[in-house]
């Protein structure tokens, strides 16, 4: 594993999950809080930024009258009754924590449900780019990461997920999947581990 072959997916960091009058803010309060999750974000992102490693943005985004969703179930359900992701809005912007970096990171659109290789040119982009390794960052740790997760696997990447740049609903939840649910499909890190995987030292640089 090194940068040149890795890939840093970066998933739901919106105003409307992170923002304090992101609609969905109260989902993710707890467990980002609990996690530092924002904090460890933008330290991974300052660190491997001047890296070759890919860093991917895949917001899902849907239009005014949501009709990409035809009788949805579940979180999908909820975020077109409460309005959430809505094209044009406040609460379907990347956050500024991330715009910051500009350019390095690359969006790429298209997401509208759980799994950000679905409806997207995500694969296609890690294929021309000769990824490998898929690292898992952002929301809900349940829900989009893990659906991204388990496909990335069944892609063939090899899956990491960062366990304090990711989020549940609770503490609870994002604890059970860090230790239950994603070693079956993924290697579980914190993202000073990864730094030290890639061999990217204090100033951002490969060793």
């Amino acid at each position: 594993m090194n940068s040149k072959n890795s890939a840093l997916i970066l998933i739901g960091y919106q105003n409307d999950y992170f923002a304090t009058d992101g609609i969905l803010h109260d989902v993710i309060e707890e467990s980002s809080r609990a996690t530092g999750v924002l904090a460890n974000t933008v330290e991974l992102l300052t660190r491997v930024s001047s890296s070759e490693m890919l860093i991917v943005s895949t917001p899902i985004i849907f239009t005014p009258e949501y009709d990409e969703l035809v009788e949805p179930v579940g979180i999908l359900k909820m975020i077109k009754e409460v309005g959430a992701f809505n094209s044009g809005t406040k609460g379907s912007d990347t956050i500024p924590e991330l715009t910051q970096f500009g350019s390095r990171i690359l969006e790429v659109p298209g997401k509208r449900g759980l799994n950000a290789f679905s409806n997207t040119e995500l694969d296609p982009l890690l294929k021309d780019r000769d990824i490998e390794y898929v690292v898992l960052a952002g929301v809900v740790t349940s829900i989009c990461i893990d659906s991204t997760g388990r496909s990335a696997f069944e892609l063939g990447y090899k899956v990491f997920v960062l366990s304090d740049c990711t989020s549940g609903r609770t503490v609870v939840e994002q604890d059970f999947f860090c230790d239950n649910i994603f070693p079956l499909y993924a290697e579980v890190l914190d993202h000073r581990q990864l730094l030290s995987r890639l061999g990217i030292v204090a100033n951002g640089r490969s060793k």
